[in-house]
């Protein structure tokens, strides 16, 4: 099991060498406040890297989720979309947004993405 993270603050997961769960860091559910609204994408949406996946809606402000790699999704949270708070409270655990299908073309992209010392690099920079 390897996670690695986005300067846009995601988290992504890769389980297997085909599925992985993706969600919000720590950074991003504390900059953001208590998360009030997911907007989850659809099961079998595929998406490239970069592109807007979701959006996540706070009593502060809202952000837009960005999908790590390239894939297609297989399935979301629907206990995350009762419960939006699970962001909040267990953000790289129960609070899971989505879990995406990795091809050859998405493993590539998850191996360009930041490991965790380099993303405490870069939260230093922040």
């Amino acid at each position: 099991m390897t996670t690695k993270f986005t300067p846009d603050h995601e988290w992504i997961n890769i389980e297997d060498h085909e599925a992985a769960t993706v969600g919000i860091t720590l950074h991003a559910q504390d900059a953001l406040g208590d998360v009030v609204f997911v907007d989850l994408p659809e099961v079998g949406k595929t998406f490239k890297k970069g592109e807007v996946a979701g959006v996540v809606e706070s009593v502060k402000a809202a952000a837009d989720l960005y999908m790590p790699v390239t894939g297609e999704v297989v399935e979301v949270n629907e206990a995350l979309r009762d419960n939006p708070a699970l962001a909040n409270s267990d953000p790289l655990g129960e609070g899971w947004f989505f879990k995406v299908h990795v091809g050859e073309a998405g493993m590539a992209e998850f191996d360009q993405l930041l490991d965790a010392p380099a993303y405490d690099a870069l939260l230093k920079t922040l």
